[in-house]
């Protein structure tokens, strides 16, 4: 797999935690930042989203939006959402069309034992549709958004 910085971002049409459809072209004009995640309220996948809930609300003044992915059905997006009070959008892509279109799906390795899962890692797309940024693979899920919150701060 190769980054997909400087590219344009694939486009999407996914339904969110928020009952609505989101599609890429809808954020023209804005910074979007795209993570994807393994699972909802798993240790690592919680400290992610909550450190990203927690720095959200600042970058939304600066029409930033953020945008969790997860192969999780819509349902158990809602607990997830409900229980750490998470202030974005979660988007289910059960099929991992989207994901896949990511780069967000490949091999893992965990305890000696090998499979296929989701692949943590972040995108900051610009307000063209853009790939600005794109981690391939997140290494510290609850320090990572803080990365993040540093590379905007950089291009504004």
């Amino acid at each position: 797999m190769s980054s997909l910085e400087g590219k344009k971002a694939p486009a999407f049409n996914l339904e969110g935690s928020d009952g609505a459809m989101h599609a890429l072209k809808d954020y023209e004009g804005k910074t979007v930042v795209l993570y994807f995640y393994p699972k909802d309220d798993t240790p690592g996948c919680t400290k992610e989203a909550c450190a990203f809930g927690e720095l959200s609300p600042a970058w939304g003044k600066e029409d930033v939006v953020v945008l969790g992915v997860s192969p999780d059905p819509l349902t158990r997006h809602a607990k997830f959402i409900e229980k750490y009070g998470l202030p974005f959008v979660l988007l289910s892509d059960e099929s991992k069309g989207m994901i896949e279109k990511y780069q967000a799906w490949g091999e893992k390795n965990n305890y000696g034992k090998t499979y296929m899962g989701v692949i943590r890692s972040t995108l900051v797309i610009d307000p063209s549709g853009k790939v600005l940024k794109h981690w391939e693979k997140i290494k510290n899920a609850g320090e990572h958004p803080a990365e993040v919150a540093d590379f905007l701060e950089s291009i504004n």
